[in-house]
């Protein structure tokens, strides 16, 4: 009796094991997400949320297909918003670009008093193949222009592959994370962060660069296609 209830438990154990694991079905938020505040920003039938940054719908060079908002290559589409503006916020969203990309995603997205429409962006790169890859601050992980991240924590998937992008901004405080590790963490308006900015292409805006209290979300379109999925954002 005893060999054959453990053969049985052993039987159970193996099936146990070569179950699939469960997969989150995409573009969806869990009972726990929702409970913590999570909102999803799209919802992988359609481009509702997003506009241009005229306030425009989002152009023909967008597309959503298979429950991904895609870019198009050569397609001019250009880059869209968030209906919405966000102050302090924890976002994520999965990233594929093609080999030799460069696209990238903006926050604090808003027009300043001198320097145009302007946000501080998380550099989507093809590290090897593409164009504007000779500065470490122009990177994949990068507050693009201004702060490298880690190279030596930063483990990126080639291009063609999914990422997880994610950014903190709590207060003057922000991180970028890629695949779950955090690779860059800086204070806006700090001694380090303003003497970065005056090096940048964006030492001249009004107010000071990356100090403004709230903007979009900005999706760039690069020329390059890239797609994006469980694009997600839980206000802090």
């Amino acid at each position: 009796m005893k060999i054959r209830t453990l053969q049985w438990l052993s039987g159970c154990l193996l099936v146990c094991m070569t179950l699939p694991a469960y997969a989150q079905k995409a573009n969806t938020l869990t009972p726990k997400e929702k409970k913590a505040g999570w909102v999803l920003l799209f919802d992988g039938t359609s481009s509702n949320g997003w506009t241009t940054p005229g306030g425009k719908p989002v152009p023909a060079g967008w597309e959503v297909k298979d429950g991904l908002l895609i870019a198009r290559k050569g397609a001019k589409g250009g880059d869209i918003i968030s209906a919405n503006q966000y102050a302090d916020f924890d976002l994520m969203l999965d990233f594929n670009l093609e080999p030799g990309g460069n696209s990238g995603v903006k926050y604090f997205f808003t027009k300043y008093e001198k320097g145009g429409n302007l946000g501080m962006e998380y550099q989507i790169l093809d590290d090897e193949l593409a164009e504007d890859n000779k500065k470490e601050n122009h990177l994949t992980g990068s507050f693009y222009d201004v702060i490298p991240p880690n190279a030596a924590l930063k483990k990126v998937k080639a291009p063609g592959q999914w990422n997880t992008l994610r950014i903190v901004a709590k207060g003057r405080q922000v991180e970028h994370w890629l695949n779950g590790v955090k690779i860059l963490e800086f204070t806006r308006g700090s001694q380090p962060f303003t003497e970065a900015v005056a090096l940048s292409k964006f030492s001249k805006t009004v107010p000071a660069f990356g100090t403004v209290e709230k903007g979009h979300i900005l999706l760039q379109e690069h020329g390059h296609e890239v797609s994006f999925k469980n694009i997600k954002i839980k206000p802090l």
